[in-house]
Formats: structure tokens, sequence, C-alpha cells
């Protein structure tokens, strides 16, 4: 069994749900982490048993020792950090969004495939046992034809200007951060839409902190998708069929309910072991072991599509990052 060197650069909160998932992993080993910050990095080594940590992500990516290097900083920070990894022949896995546009995760795919690396987005949705059976489901046309799509990802939290979620500079807005999820469920199980209506609400800084989304398909499909920063929601995904409808929610819950012929029941699918973020691990090092340099998947183009979606709906919405102006 090949082992393989794991390095985490950016130490916040998903890189430390990430961390705690390798323990899961006996291919895995937890080697580097770095941050901008030397007691940042070593507190973080420390607490997830990490065996080494730098105060520069350039020194991680030059250590010869590091397979994998898993991308954790801030939206704007995807693009500069994994062509940083690339130049340095790591394979990397970067969190969503891949990056705050399409022309950055252009740039990214072409270093990637430039230098024969592996390079995926960290979608943990997709490697999820409750999205690859509504996936089955909705290929295999089990309940007839899918004809609508609901999904939303809504919180109610604080106002705070300085926050990452309200910087434009940032990436901020629910759109990259969360609306960026019932976008994928749409694309994922309808495909790409053929026309999109999108509608926001703002918050003083201009980022879009509610933001509404209708995706139209020429097969008669329907899709809604919600995000936002000042609702609650169950954050329930259904998918409406001819002959059923399918629900399932973003908590931990490994189940889908059914609804035919006006009962309903439950399939129970596996459950996660962890928080579920070592399925997109696991992935990754089946991957390289199989020299492959993307993902079946998550394929490099559906993030490119993805992205492309998402810039469409900032277009929309009129919502400008200073990353889409020209140099």
């Amino acid at each position: 069994m090949k082992k393989f060197n794991w390095a985490i650069l950016g130490c916040g909160k998903i890189a430390s749900k990430f961390a705690q998932d390798l323990n899961l992993l006996e291919r895995a080993t937890k080697y580097a982490v770095a941050s901008r910050s030397l007691e940042k990095a070593s507190d973080f080594a420390e607490n997830h048993d990490f065996e080494r940590f730098y105060d520069s992500y350039d020194k991680l990516v030059k250590d010869h020792n590091v397979d994998i290097v898993y991308i954790a900083t801030p939206h704007n920070l995807h693009k500069t950090h994994a062509l940083l990894a690339l130049d340095n022949g790591k394979a990397v896995l970067c969190e969503k969004a891949f990056g705050l546009n399409a022309m950055e995760v252009k740039q990214m795919i072409q270093k990637a495939r430039s230098e024969n690396l592996f390079l995926m987005e960290a979608f943990w949705t997709r490697f999820k046992p409750k999205f690859l059976k509504t996936q089955e489901i909705v290929d295999q046309k089990t309940f007839g034809d899918l004809k609508f799509l609901r999904s939303d990802f809504l919180f109610n939290g604080p106002y705070d200007p300085n926050n990452r979620l309200y910087n434009i500079d940032l990436g901020g807005g629910s759109l990259l951060d969360i609306g960026i999820y019932p976008v994928f469920m749409a694309l994922s199980l309808l495909g790409r839409p053929d026309s999109i209506l999108a509608t926001a609400q703002y918050s003083p800084t201009g980022s879009e902190q509610s933001i509404a989304m209708v995706f139209k398909y020429k097969n008669g499909a329907l899709a809604s998708l919600n995000s936002s920063f000042e609702a609650w929601s169950k954050n329930d995904t259904e998918l409406c069929f001819t002959d059923a409808s399918l629900r399932f929610s973003r908590d931990e819950k490994e189940e889908i309910t059914i609804l035919q012929d006006k009962i309903e029941h439950q399939i129970e699918t596996p459950k996660l072991e962890g928080l579920g973020y070592y399925l997109e691990a696991e992935h990754v090092m089946d991957c390289l072991e199989n020299e492959l340099l993307e993902s079946p998947m998550l394929p490099l183009n559906f993030s490119l599509e993805l992205i492309e979606v998402l810039d469409e709906i900032r277009k929309q919405i009129d919502v400008v990052y200073p990353a889409d102006k020209p140099n």
C-alpha cells in the first residue's frame, strides 16, 4: 500500500476539519502545514499531529517530501497558491470555489496540464453517499424524468464588514461561499442551464448576501436555487420527477426521503465514518496511485463549467471582484 504525505496550506476552520478526517485514512500521512503565522502553524501542527510546520507557503511547497497539497486559504488566494504548488511539482486538491472567475481557473488547469500534475477542486459533496445515490436515481430514471430541482443553503449570521464573507476583494458574498453548493447540484444533476435568471440583495460592502437563481433547460426542467447569510433554512435539496419526489438535507444524516403515491419512505445510504472530507482525500490518493492527472468523478472541465456559470450569475447581479478587471 503506497502512502502519501499530505500538506495543508492555510490553517483555518476547513483545514482543521480536513486534517481531522485524514486520521481515517491508512494511506494518508499528516506531514506538513503552513501559515503566514509561525505560531498558528505550530499550534495547528501540534493539535492535529502533523510532523512539520512552516511560516511560509513557499517553504512548504519546496519540501521534497510533500506529495499532495490541500489548499484551504481564502477564495482570492486559491489561484496563487495552486500555481505555487504546481510550479513546485506537487499534486493539488484546492478548496472551492476553485478560483474567483473562469480566467483564474483556466490558468490553474493550463498549468496542471502543462506540468502533467494532478489537480482537483475539493468539492466534498460530490463523494458523499447520498449524493451518489441521488445521481444514480437521476441517471437511471428510477422515478421518471427529473423536471424540477430546488436546493437551498442559508444561514443567519451577524453582519461584519471586516469578515471575509462580506469583503469583495476576498470574493465575499454568499454565492461563492455557500451558493456554489446549490449551483453544483443543478449542474451535476441537470447539466448546464440554457438560461439563467438571478436577483440579489446586497450588504453595505456591496457583496450580495442573499441571492435567488432560476435555471431553465430546453428539455422543460427548472432549477430553483437560493443562498443567504441572513435567513435560516433546513437547507434541503428536493428533486421532483414525473413519478415521485426525492429529498435530502445538508445535515450529517446519510438518508434520502422518497415520496411516491402519497407514501413516504427512506433510502438509507452508507454512514460517514468522519465528517466526510476523507472521501475526497481517499479519491485523490486513488487517482495518484493509478497515475491519473485528473479525477474521473470531478474532472477539470466540470470545475471550469461551474465557475463559468457562477461568472454569469455574478454578471447578472452586477457583482465585480478586483480579479475580474484586466491587469
